[in-house]
């Protein structure tokens, strides 16, 4: 069983790498490029259309990350671990986020991309808050890598 540990280990890691990162990065960059692109005279969201796309794309593919998680947990006999059960719902709750605020908020800003000065800058506010949305998700995947390095409370070797 090892040897599928190490497996799921690194599968677990390289979809957190490969599919996390990128859609936390895209979300990030969404904020600041909207808000130049809502205020500016002749508005282009080609830049926003293709952050949108990696947000969504890597946010299915990053589904993967528990998925490994799990079979990892449960072959190494953590499933039961106060710093897994945190990290189990920080995760669930980053998703959460992602899906109804921060993707959603995404395309409400795209959908104004054509349209009057007047409409754009009313969703202006739309795009600051998406700010703090895509922060709190990045935060929350901090705490859940820093949970899953240090381990608090892990009792076994």
């Amino acid at each position: 069983m090892r040897v599928m540990n190490k497996f799921f280990l690194t599968a677990h890691i390289l979809a957190a790498i490969l599919c996390v990162g990128p859609v936390t990065v895209a979300a990030s960059m969404f904020p600041p490029v909207a808000r130049r692109m809502l205020t500016a005279q002749t508005p282009d969201a080609g830049g926003l259309q293709v952050l949108h796309r990696i947000t969504k794309v890597y946010a299915w593919a990053g589904l993967a990350v528990p998925l490994f998680g799990f079979a990892l947990a449960g072959g190494i006999g953590v499933m039961d671990e106060a710093w897994l059960i945190v990290s189990i719902v920080l995760t669930l709750l980053a998703a959460l986020v992602l899906a109804f605020l921060v993707v959603p908020t995404q395309s409400s800003v795209l959908a104004v991309a054509d349209a009057t000065n007047e409409v754009r800058s009313g969703v202006l506010s739309k795009a600051k808050l998406l700010s703090m949305t895509t922060g709190i998700f990045g935060l929350l995947w901090l705490i859940v890598l820093v949970l899953m390095v240090i381990r608090p409370g892990h009792t076994r070797g």
